[in-house]
């Protein structure tokens, strides 16, 4: 099984709002994820994001391959 960490969209159309999501790699986008990591909301003024990097560095450690949208928001 592959895991793969990756934005999930809750948001609706028009308005950038997604979850940080880890789940696996044949899943759909908006799927059932293993665990829910955090949140991230972008705007044209500012972005707002919550990530639980405890969560994060373990899923990594385990072999979690995030995203390269997802690397530049926990960056």
């Amino acid at each position: 099984m592959s895991v793969v960490i990756r934005l999930s969209k809750i948001g609706r159309r028009g308005e950038a709002r997604f979850r940080v999501v880890v789940s696996e790699k044949r899943s759909r986008r908006d799927g059932k994820p293993i665990e829910i990591l955090g949140w991230y909301e972008k705007r044209q003024d500012s972005q707002n994001k919550n990530v639980n990097m405890e969560r994060y560095n373990y899923w990594v450690s385990k072999g979690g391959i995030p995203s390269q949208t997802v690397l530049k928001i926990v960056k």
